[in-house]
């Protein structure tokens, strides 16, 4: 078993340590873009079990997919928090650190003795970043939060459906991932002033606000008519034509979000007489009139196949799509035209395929990934680079329970 090499300085944050204290989901997405941006991000795990994603199934060898999708490129090292050995460390390595990533529920951090607070004392141009489904002000600031949580409070598994059936959850976990992309922004913002005054910030990201602000025009739907957004499944609210509509053999999506698409769609369909009808002329009327214009619509492409439509939409430049699955959506061209999967070699398991960052610099996308860590894999490299430890009192050190320095392998593979 070789342990990996430690990360080459490269991309815009080459320079920037990361100490990333963040497990599951709403967290380690941010830390991972980090380190995809050039960032040396080291992630803190508990002994013994680690991150919990590890042992989410399917595993490829001793990994689980679920922490492969969210930690690589990064370092991993093992500590008791709750001792004071481990809790000694965690703070030297937060005097060493340019951003401190945690997504505990709040007070968890200050009752270690890692809180913001007691951490600028030592550090003061230390950006802290908390992630927490509520936030400390919230009624709800001690319940625990996971995606679906998040979603149902927002309002956004209400629309997730179509009219008349049982709400659903987004099959993304966007109320995780909102509070990392929203804590991306702030701990960036965070950086840069930073480097002007030398002072760090608290950045705090709560998961339920996070899908709030990503709620868009149906927010102000509500705020204009006084009514909440009804479910409208494929279809938009207020656009007409827009949605999925039945072929054949399948459904297609078509978006004439501008009026010039609605024309073009109307000859696609050989009725370009849709165009001087009243009830579909304008925005308003197609919107008002929609349930005599759809139903022409499905009529009409139901006569011909997916593959039909695709192509004649395509003539008549109208915006449109096929419904892919993951897996032909990581398939299709414009995924190997942009080389967003990349293959990496892992010493247990041998080659293992990642999704990659989508950010260019200079037309130039991520540096090449290095696969997640096996647990507790760079404690030893970490204590010593950072730390200047050295050997006997990594040893000392884990002989007295409060980290391992040997990287772990599930006991079941």
């Amino acid at each position: 078993m070789k342990t990996q090499d430690k990360p080459s300085a490269t991309g815009p944050l080459a320079g920037i340590r990361v100490l990333d204290f963040s497990r599951i989901l709403s967290g380690p997405y941010a830390s991972m873009v980090l380190a995809d941006l050039g960032a040396e991000v080291v992630k803190v795990e508990p002994l013994g079990s680690g991150d919990e994603t590890r042992n989410f199934p399917p595993f490829q060898g001793p990994l689980s997919h679920y922490y492969i999708a969210l930690n690589r490129s990064k370092q991993s090292i093992t500590l008791d928090l709750k001792s004071p050995d481990g809790a000694k460390i965690a703070r030297e390595l937060a005097q060493k650190s340019d951003v401190l990533l945690e997504n505990f529920r709040p007070g968890v951090m200050d009752r270690l003795g890692l809180g913001y607070d007691e951490l600028k004392a030592d550090n003061p141009g230390l950006v802290y970043c908390s992630i927490t489904g509520f936030g400390r002000n919230s009624p709800h600031a001690d319940k625990p939060a996971f995606d679906i949580v998040a979603q149902a409070l927002s309002g956004v598994m209400s629309v997730n459906r179509e009219p008349g059936q049982a709400p659903n959850k987004l099959g993304i976990p966007l109320g995780d991932m909102a509070g990392s992309i929203f804590s991306l922004f702030g701990l960036l913002a965070a950086l840069v002033e930073r480097n002007a005054t030398g002072r760090g910030r608290h950045v705090e990201i709560a998961m339920l606000d996070s899908l709030i602000a990503m709620q868009g025009y149906l927010s102000q739907i509500y705020f204009v008519t006084g009514e909440s957004p009804q479910p409208v499944g494929t279809r938009h609210p207020s656009i007409v034509p827009y949605g999925s509509f039945p072929t054949s053999d399948g459904h297609v999506i078509v978006a004439c979000l501008t009026e010039r698409f609605w024309h073009n769609f109307a000859r696609c369909l050989g009725r370009e007489d849709l165009i001087d009808d009243p009830r579909f002329a304008e925005y308003r009327q197609r919107l008002e009139n929609r349930d005599g214009l759809e139903p022409t619509i499905c009529e009409i492409m139901q006569r011909e196949t997916t593959a039909f439509w695709l192509d004649r939409l395509a003539e008549f430049d109208v915006p449109n799509a096929p419904i892919l699955s993951i897996g032909e959506a990581l398939e299709q061209d414009h995924v190997a035209a942009h080389e967003l999967i990349e293959s990496v070699f892992h010493s247990e398991v041998g080659e293992m395929k990642l999704v990659r960052g989508p950010v260019l610099f200079d037309g130039v996308g991520p540096a090449p990934a290095r696969p997640p860590a096996l647990l507790g894999e760079h404690t030893r490299t970490v204590l010593s680079d950072w730390l200047a430890y050295d050997e006997e009192r990594i040893a000392s050190l884990e002989a007295s329970g409060a980290l391992c320095a040997r990287p772990r392998v599930r006991e079941d593979q």
